[in-house]
């Protein structure tokens, strides 16, 4: 044998014995919400924060120093011009003196449905190993792909973000990049969306644990309460789907039409997550079914005046309060596989203040896009896991019945 491979060898054998001797495989990130603009931001390299879209293909940020170039031939660059928008002009690569060339991207904000062209680059990215409990130490993960993006492109996000975090299923995505098989981690993130913005909720990529604090003296493991659904994989898309089947309120099945919440012959239909809808949207013949029965459940608590964008708002007192919420009737999306996720008053019942609240979910229109998309305060104090190795979605439906929520995980540094 070669005497330089078997260099290679010993060295790759060092490298495999230091990623094995690692006590922990899961990194963890604070999320932070914006009240004004209801967006959630994932806190890297200690203090830097970027807006979560668990659906776009590829990260960016505004690149304050000279970045580094990718060559129009690196198969990563191949693969982040895979996704380049058609909100953007033609993204022509630039070419340089002696063949060289650098390669431009499409970084897209689909809050304000804008794009720009930008440098495709790579760096460094801090972020805190985990046993579960808390943070554990320094994780500084090299070469993580990203696009650069003009403060133009920044337009109706939080004041300070410095960029956006791709979490969908795109091999440059951060959920991906965050996860290296290298490290021995899965191809697994988790997500605990906060409330408001007095403290943070959570990440985490990889296995788990998922420990929250609880009212108890111990530690409530939240990976032990999931339930899973699969992932309903979309022709020529990135982004997570579920396979609702149908919607109940209080145990009684709504009736909708056959196949309301499948996709059509077009491609159009299907359930999608996404968290920057910021409530649950449905097709106007699922909105109206739905807005229908979650009246007559409540039919004996006195009625408001409407507040946009919703369509049923009732007198908040009259339904009064308990450990999950207002004590609102329970809804509960049904998937195929039997398993329901169940919306308690928390995540149905928005409150507009003056005694008022409404029901969290707003009418898409006739001709909507997917049969419905869940929004973000759907999401919030719920544990949500998307494992891209198995294709399914885990879920706990609201901490708040196990009394704790997605602020309770313990950003003290451990051991």
């Amino acid at each position: 044998m070669h005497p330089f491979s078997v260099l290679v060898l010993i060295a790759f054998a060092f490298i495999s014995l230091e990623v094995s001797a690692l006590p922990y495989k899961t990194l963890v990130a604070p999320i932070t919400k914006d009240t004004k603009t209801s967006l959630y931001s994932i806190t890297l390299n200690s203090r830097e924060k970027y807006v979560i879209d668990i659906n776009a293909p590829l990260s960016w940020r505004l690149c304050q120093t000279p970045a580094s170039s990718v060559s129009c031939y690196a198969p990563q660059c191949i693969q982040a011009r895979s996704f380049l928008s058609g909100l953007c002009p033609p993204a022509n690569n630039i070419w340089m003196k002696y063949g060289q060339c650098q390669c431009v991207v499409t970084p897209v904000n689909s809050v304000a449905k804008s794009c720009a062209l930008g440098k495709f680059t790579y760096n460094n990215f801090i972020l805190s190993w985990t046993n579960g409990k808390n943070p554990t130490g320094k994780a500084n993960l090299n070469n993580i792909y990203f696009s650069c993006a003009p403060i133009s492109l920044f337009k109706s996000f939080p004041q300070g973000a410095n960029g956006l975090a791709a979490l969908s299923r795109a091999p440059l995505a951060f959920s991906s990049q965050l996860t290296p098989s290298n490290l021995g981690m899965t191809k697994k993130f988790a997500i605990c969306l906060p409330s408001g913005d007095g403290a943070p909720g959570v990440s985490f990529f990889g296995n788990g644990p998922y420990t929250f604090q609880h009212f108890l003296p111990t530690q409530f493991d939240a990976a032990k309460v999931l339930s899973y659904t699969p992932l309903v994989k979309k022709s020529n898309s990135v982004e997570y789907y579920i396979g609702v089947k149908g919607i109940s309120i209080n145990g009684k099945a709504s009736k909708f039409s056959p196949n309301a919440f499948a996709f059509d012959s077009n491609g159009n239909g299907g359930v999608k997550l996404s968290t920057l809808a910021p409530y649950t949207i449905l097709r106007s013949d699922i909105y109206n079914t739905l807005l229908n029965d979650f009246a007559k459940a409540t039919k004996n608590i006195p009625r408001v005046k409407n507040v946009s964008p919703f369509g049923l708002c009732v007198k908040a007192s009259a339904m009064g309060w308990y450990r999950v919420g207002l004590m609102a009737p329970t809804i509960e999306l049904e998937f195929g596989n039997g398993i329901k996720w169940r919306i308690v008053g928390a995540n149905s019942m928005k409150e507009v203040g003056n005694d008022v609240a409404c029901l969290a979910f707003v009418d898409g229109g006739k001709t909507a896009k997917e049969a419905a998309v869940i929004g973000s305060f759907q999401m919030e104090n719920n544990l949500l896991q998307f494992d891209l190795a198995g294709s399914r979605l885990g879920f706990s439906s609201s901490l708040y019945s196990y009394r704790t929520s997605c602020t309770d995980f313990n950003f003290t540094l451990g051991v």
